[in-house]
């Protein structure tokens, strides 16, 4: 019998693709370039082969006992993100 399929998710921040190839020509022409991504933690945007290596990886044997997982490839820019403080049902000021 196989083993059921796994399933995860690879959640991408801003990367240079055929999508987004606008965004980065404009900053580029505008002198701008050192902004792409500077709110992460990397201060840059993904490489396309970045987020494959990672895909690579979640197909790959290597994650045979990952399953279920959002994998953030954003450059830690979620993990930079502030929290707020929750207090029964309200949001801290």
């Amino acid at each position: 019998m196989a083993p059921p399929p796994r399933r995860s998710a690879l959640c991408p921040g801003l990367t240079e693709t055929g999508m987004t190839k606008p965004v980065f020509d404009h900053a580029r022409a505008a002198g701008k370039a050192d902004r792409i991504g500077h709110l992460n933690p990397l201060r840059r945007g993904a490489r396309a082969e970045e987020l494959a290596k990672v895909a690579l990886f979640l197909a790959s044997n290597d994650a045979g006992y990952v399953n279920g997982q959002s994998l953030a490839v954003d450059g830690g820019l979620s993990s930079s993100h502030p929290v707020t403080r929750q207090d029964y049902g309200r949001t801290a000021a």
